[in-house]
Order: C-alpha cells, then structure tokens, then sequence
C-alpha cells in the first residue's frame, strides 16, 4: 500500500506542470496628474472648481509601488500592486478657492489585484508585458478649506484601476530590472472634519524603473 501511495505521489507530479516563479518587484519613478474636477458637496450645496494637480515625485515622502506576481504560466500572471502615488493641488488652486491645503500626499495609495501577459522567450534576456487591475483607493487626505478644521488622516475613499506596459531584463536567473509606463485612475469621495465631503476623480501618469527578485 505505501509503495503504491508512493508511486501515485510520484505520477501526479509527473503529470503536474512545472510551477512558473514568482515575482517580487519594487519601483520608483517620475509620476504626474492632469487636472481635476472637484466637487465639495455640504448638504444641499455643492461647489464645483477645477484643481491644477502636481506630483512632485522625488519630495518627501517619495513616489514609489511594489507588487508580487505569480507567473501561472510562461505567459499568463497574476498579482497585486501597491503604488504609493501623490497630488498636491498647486498654488493657483489653493488660493483661488480657499483652502490651506489640498493633497493626498502620504499617499494616493493604489492598492489592486492585477492580472499580467508577457511575451517571455528563453533565447533573449528581455521581455515585454502588459497588465491591469481594479482596487481600492486609500489615501492619506490632507485637506483644510481656510479657517476651518483640518482633515488629516487615511481613508478609503472609492474604486481604482490601474494599467501598465514595460519590458524586463534579466540580470541573472534570480535579479531582472524594468522599466514601463503606469497610469491609475481613482475615485475619490473624502469624508471632511470639516462638514460634507470631497469629491474627485484622479488620473496619474507615471515612468517607473525598477528591481525584480525571482524565485
């Protein structure tokens, strides 16, 4: 009988294929924000403006995302990405509609289970790929219309995709690095100390490289 077991052990892994490596990645990068329409709602009343976006990648805290893919196959993954994403409402938009600060700058923070297709080739070291997702949106709300309370602090404010494209090359059979464009787009409905909410769907823009562990 232990023989047999053995045996029938050995045989399923025969006929089980080969698991594809997992994937450990971490990237920083150059990352932006068009402008977007706000809408501060309070009761019945609603205001409406228009806010000048700024990244402002490499100021403390920095923009930066890791992720962890499983490669089922050669071609197919998938995973999940945190991208710690920034906007700062510029200058012009801070005066022009009365706040003393409007940001989510410990974070836009992305957080999305993705799914990955690659175009992996044993004969070269480089590989294109492609991948999108859906999440949540969980920033760290940095607003204060002027004189009033200051809301300071994490939120879960609404649903986000993200998409990337890049290409990866590899160093060795363990180490790769990569670069690719990613976009996000979230929306977001923020609870205020202040009285009412704010709301505002955000797009980024970002060129990352990056350092890749296998195993």
């Amino acid at each position: 009988m232990k023989t047999y077991l053995l045996s029938l052990v050995a045989s399923l892994l025969a006929a089980t294929p080969a698991l594809a490596e997992w994937e450990l990645s971490f990237y920083t990068g150059t990352q932006s924000a068009p402008h977007s329409g706000v809408d501060l709602v309070d009761g019945d009343s609603t205001t409406e403006f228009t806010a000048g976006w700024e990244g402002k990648p490499f100021e403390m805290p920095p923009y930066y995302g890791f992720r962890a893919v499983y490669w089922q196959t050669d071609r197919f993954g998938y995973g999940v990405d945190f991208n710690h994403a920034k906007v700062y409402a510029d200058d012009e938009t801070l005066s022009d509609n009365g706040f003393d600060s409007l940001e989510f700058t410990d974070g836009l923070n992305i957080l999305t289970a993705n799914v990955f297709y690659r175009w992996k080739d044993d004969n070269r070291r480089y590989t294109p790929y492609v991948g999108a997702g859906i999440g949540a949106s969980i920033p760290h709300v940095d607003v204060q219309p002027t004189g009033e309370e200051h809301t300071f602090g994490y939120q879960v404010t609404g649903p986000a995709v993200q998409w990337v494209a890049g290409a990866s090359y590899d160093l060795n059979d363990r180490w790769a690095i990569f670069g690719e464009y990613k976009g996000t787009y979230s929306q977001n409905k923020a609870e205020l100390d202040s009285g009412g909410t704010l709301e505002t769907d955000i797009i980024t823009n970002a060129l990352n490289f990056g350092l890749t562990l296998n195993f």
